[in-house]
């Protein structure tokens, strides 16, 4: 029998961190490890709308450190957890570096802001990385409230974001698509 989905146990608007400790949904704990498993997702479509195997690779391993991310933003940090989450590394941080400095590469120099756009797989990036912009800003903001974070996920967001970046300008490059550049009203 498979198990259920449902346990009715968040109908009032409750829910357990890992360690078993209730607060309400509109936590911000809960809102950092939400908005991380939305950008989880995000990354997932845009790997469905690219066929680079390097990047859909590099991709996989992003989605499986924000995993990792959300697990931590999920624990309480007053308790211990009964199941060991895995740890993000500085690594983890150097594979962004080495993915941004490999793609900027073949990059022509930007020399204007550059307008969401042109494919869909560069305006999904964006979209992606704007997520990840916000998660960053969630996770700043706990720390800013006192609220344990780990440094290494607010310095990997911020790296993650760079990366999403980069990569919807080299999707664009891949696809021969031509950057928008913004041209400001005068």
């Amino acid at each position: 029998m498979a198990l259920k989905i449902y346990t009715k146990t968040g109908d009032l608007g409750k829910t357990s961190l890992l360690g078993g400790t209730k607060v309400p949904k509109s936590h911000i704990r809960i809102e950092s490890y939400g908005t991380v498993d939305e950008l989880n997702s995000n990354v997932g479509l845009v790997s469905d709308y690219i066929s680079d195997v390097h990047t859909k690779s590099i991709l996989k391993e992003i989605q499986d450190r924000l995993f990792t991310i959300g697990s931590s933003l999920a624990c309480d940090p007053e308790k211990e957890p009964i199941m060991k989450i895995p740890d993000l590394k500085e690594s983890d941080i150097n594979l962004l570096e080495r993915e941004i400095d490999r793609m900027n590469e073949v990059l022509p120099e930007m020399k204007n802001f550059i307008l969401p756009g042109g494919h869909v797989a560069v305006s999904t990036t964006h979209v992606a990385r704007c997520v990840c912009r916000r998660a960053e800003r969630i996770c700043v903001n706990m720390l800013e409230n006192e609220m344990f974070v780990e440094l290494l996920v607010i310095k990997y967001l911020n790296r993650l974001s760079d990366y999403l970046f980069v990569l919807a300008r080299y999707v664009a490059h891949l696809l021969n698509i031509k950057e928008i550049a913004w041209k400001a009203r005068v």
